[in-house]
């Protein structure tokens, strides 16, 4: 280790940062009876067990850089939600989540007065025992500008942080799945998957699965061809046949002609004959009632006629016209003809869909269809944004420029500076710019790969740089926090959640289902989320947890200032 500590880390560290990062990924990924520590604490104990023998600080403001990315692509994610979570609907879950963080941030700070601890190991307790992993970096920026600490001692206690939250993480993701998977539903005897049926049933709700591999083998538009060989079908027009099949409330629509082996283009005033192939695109539904072989004719296999280019389309609602129009309204308007509308969206959230929903300005309609036909649509309707997976870097570096520049200012408090501080600042950059780019999709572009990259990279390599630093002191901290850290952490995880529990339960009077996945969403502990779903067996809890995780991300990362704040 002396040599390698000599000749390759200490003058080149930020190779030790990649191999750290990729011995925490493997670390992350063991399963051990179906649990996993994760990306980021198996980025944070390889740090701390290689950094406890490199023994090489790694400075500079790269750390910096790739925390505020997380952070600025952790608001971007949640931003939609978060501020639909401030809408009287959500109220409910607001008040709930307000609980939770609020009762999670008093006991932390609690037990730390209660043990002694300074503020790094407040922070990490709060950041372990609340699965929160922001609350590292932002409590660190925090302990840094206190102003009765020398750097050295500033710089001890950022290392404590990250020792309590090692410490106390894995007791913080795996109680809350005991807990509200197993023990609170038991407690109440209640069969949590019966629950979730009945209440599936009564919401109408489809099942869900975040599998991208996954998929269903039932497709709801379907296309066919077939050869008319019925004489009372022919005669009519294009149009005339669209007309008496949308009095009918039935979406069936000829999108191209097969006459005398040249292929006619939708025209609603081409007349239909008697040995022309039509393709014909439909509801599947709608097609199996209409019986297309009695009133139409045999069914064709027709290459040329079918193999059309298609086209799924988002598009951002601008016309006037369709402001406050249903979706039903929609669908019958002369422009949707062989167009479908997969789903609506409103601030980044999908909508149920219902032949009732009202759209509005600066919602976003998914179509579906022939190409022109969508594109013809969508000029009506709006402006359409087409898939892109190109990052949109002059938006996300503006928002990490001004986000750290609104965290900048700070009033005094008994010495301390009180201030949002770069992280926060650039948090809620995140939050707005996400919001923003909900409301106006056609710019602003940050694909989902990219948002993943950026979270989930930037955290890793900032965690992973911490553990690096902290680890030549994790021993000597551990013996510093002792065994109470264990203990008071565990419960510092439990009480929120039975605080909120009892609280949504008794006085909100929440369906249990929802009520669960709300607490694991207000305590951001993803791992909760997961066991919920597999034992109520449907995704049904995930509806629940939300608008609690977006609202808790914010709460409990900027708790990670406030703990500081209160135990300097």
């Amino acid at each position: 280790m002396d040599w390698l500590r000599t000749h390759l880390f200490q003058p080149y560290p930020e190779l030790l940062v990649f191999l750290t990062v990729a011995l925490g990924f493997l670390l992350g990924r063991i399963r051990i009876r179906g649990f996993a520590v994760g990306a980021v604490t198996g980025c944070l104990v390889a740090g701390l067990v290689i950094g406890s023998q490199a023994k090489v600080e790694i400075t500079g403001p790269v750390r910096s850089v790739f925390f505020l990315m997380f952070l600025f692509a952790l608001g971007y994610d949640v931003g939609p939600r978060f501020f639909r979570s401030l809408r009287k609907d959500a109220f409910p879950q607001v008040l709930l989540t307000l609980v939770v963080c609020v009762s999670g941030l008093v006991v932390c700070w609690a037990f730390a007065s209660l043990l002694g601890y300074g503020p790094g190991l407040s922070a990490g307790m709060l950041g372990g025992a609340l699965t929160q992993s922001a609350v590292i970096g932002v409590a660190a920026g925090a302990i840094a500008h206190l102003p009765h600490l020398t750097t050295a001692a500033a710089q001890e206690q950022s290392h404590l942080v990250a020792v309590a939250y090692a410490v106390t993480y894995p007791l913080g993701t795996v109680l809350p799945a005991l807990l509200l998977a197993g023990a609170l539903p038991r407690l109440l005897r209640r069969d949590l998957a019966a629950d979730s049926a009945v209440l599936a049933a009564d919401l109408d709700e489809a099942a869900d699965t975040t599998d991208p591999d996954a998929g269903s083998g039932y497709y709801q538009h379907v296309l066919r061809a077939y050869d008319i060989d019925v004489e009372a079908f022919a005669g009519q027009t294009i149009g005339d046949f669209e007309q008496a099949q949308r009095a009918l409330d039935r979406r069936i629509y000829i999108t191209k002609v097969r006459r005398d082996g040249s292929v006619l283009d939708h025209h609603r005033t081409t007349v239909l004959r008697l040995g022309d192939t039509v393709a014909v695109s439909a509801v599947r539904s709608d097609l199996v009632a209409f019986d297309a072989r009695t009133h139409i004719g045999m069914e064709s296999d027709d290459v040329e006629l079918l193999g059309y280019r298609t086209e799924t389309l988002h598009v951002v609602v601008t016309g006037h016209h369709a402001d406050g129009a249903t979706i039903d309204s929609l669908r019958h308007e002369d422009y949707m003809s062989a167009v479908f509308i997969d789903s609506h969206h409103r601030a980044g959230v999908e909508l149920r869909m219902t032949r009732d929903n009202h759209v509005e300005r600066g919602d976003t309609l998914v179509l579906t269809g022939r190409q022109d036909l969508v594109e013809k649509a969508a000029a009506h309707l709006g402006k359409p944004v087409p898939t892109s997976f190109a990052t949109d870097v002059a938006w996300m570096a503006a928002g990490l420029f001004l986000g750290g520049l609104i965290g900048i200012p700070a009033l005094t408090e008994g010495g301390a500076p009180l201030s949002l501080s770069t992280s926060t600042g650039v948090l809620v950059a995140g939050l707005v710019f996400g919001y923003v780019r909900s409301k106006r999709p056609t710019y602003g572009n940050l694909p989902s790969a990219a948002q993943w990259l950026l979270g989930t990279l930037g955290l890793c390599m900032f965690i992973t740089i911490v553990g690096l630093n902290a680890g030549p002191s994790f021993v000597g901290g551990l013996q510093q926090a002792g065994w109470q850290l264990l203990v008071f952490g565990a419960l510092a995880t439990v009480l929120p959640l039975v605080i909120g529990f009892g609280f949504g339960h008794f006085v909100q009077r929440l369906p249990l289902p929802l009520l669960l996945g709300a607490l694991a969403g207000a305590q951001t502990t993803t791992a909760a989320i997961g066991a919920l779903n597999e034992r109520a067996r449907s995704q049904l809890p995930s509806l629940g947890c939300t608008v609690p995780y977006a609202l808790g991300n914010v709460l409990l990362t900027v708790w990670g200032s406030v703990i500081v704040l209160l135990s300097h």
